[in-house]
């Protein structure tokens, strides 16, 4: 297999020769090359503008997968955040359960039976991060942590919590729900 290699300097003479013998045919070359040269330089800027338009085209629909996935994700998330939880307060509806079943007399047994059930529920609560706000009558009516559902007259504790109807709960920092509390006016 053989090639011919074509040099610049080969071509030139033949190039020179043609344009020494013939002025207007270089002339009327010129015109029609322009043209080939416009519609090469267009051919050139198309293919880039595909390129471009093929990487938004990919570029959009990865952003589209990447918003369905991380919906997908939260729906899943929001239907198996209570899980655990759940998973953990079983065994507690069991004690419930089986407390229920026993037929006694005996006020005391049962007392004593709902007490180590609430225990067992405060502490597992306690666990997950809730605790329950210290408020007592006589404490100053706090905003933050206090929503009063009423006041009475009671001039030795104007301002001041005077019953506690709901206690209040905090998760972590977070109130979760406010103290329920009368405050004397």
């Amino acid at each position: 297999m053989s090639e011919t290699k074509t040099t610049p300097e080969a071509e030139a003479p033949e190039v020179q020769d043609a344009a020494q013998q013939d002025p207007t045919a270089e002339q009327a070359e010129a015109p029609e090359q322009a043209p080939a040269e416009e519609g090469a330089v267009e051919e050139e800027q198309a293919v880039p503008q595909t390129d471009w338009h093929d990487q938004y085209l990919r570029l959009y629909a990865e952003f589209d997968n990447y918003r369905k996935r991380t919906m997908r994700e939260r729906v899943e998330l929001t239907r198996s955040a209570g899980r655990e939880i759940l998973e953990k307060l079983l065994p507690v509806v069991d004690d419930f359960e089986r407390g229920l079943k026993v037929e006694t007399e005996d006020i005391a047994a049962v007392r004593e039976g709902q007490n180590l059930v609430y225990t067992k529920l405060v502490q597992l609560l306690q666990a997950q991060g809730l605790h329950s706000l210290n408020v007592q009558p006589g404490d100053d009516f706090d905003t933050d942590l206090c929503e009063a559902i009423t006041n009475i007259p009671h001039p030795e504790l104007k301002g001041k919590v005077v019953d506690v109807i709901e206690q209040g709960y905090k998760l972590h920092d977070t109130v979760v729900r406010f103290a329920k509390v009368v405050v004397g006016a």
